[in-house]
């Protein structure tokens, strides 16, 4: 059996980019399983545009 990852992103930050990117209703139907891998490298991309708009932002004088 294989090992499971600790998400780092947290349940709310992944619902919001679903409902973003426009598949939360799969995975309120069928679980996170059912995303298309596409999917999930959109989500994985716009939570790495996020943080890195945050950063910066963080970084501003």
């Amino acid at each position: 059996m294989g090992r499971r990852r600790r998400s780092v992103m947290s349940e709310q930050l992944k619902y919001e980019l679903a409902k973003d990117l426009g598949f939360y209703d799969t995975v309120q139907q069928e679980g996170w399983g059912s995303i298309r891998a596409k999917d999930a490298g959109n989500m994985v991309k716009r939570a790495i545009q996020i943080a890195e708009q945050a950063a910066a932002k963080a970084n501003q004088p």
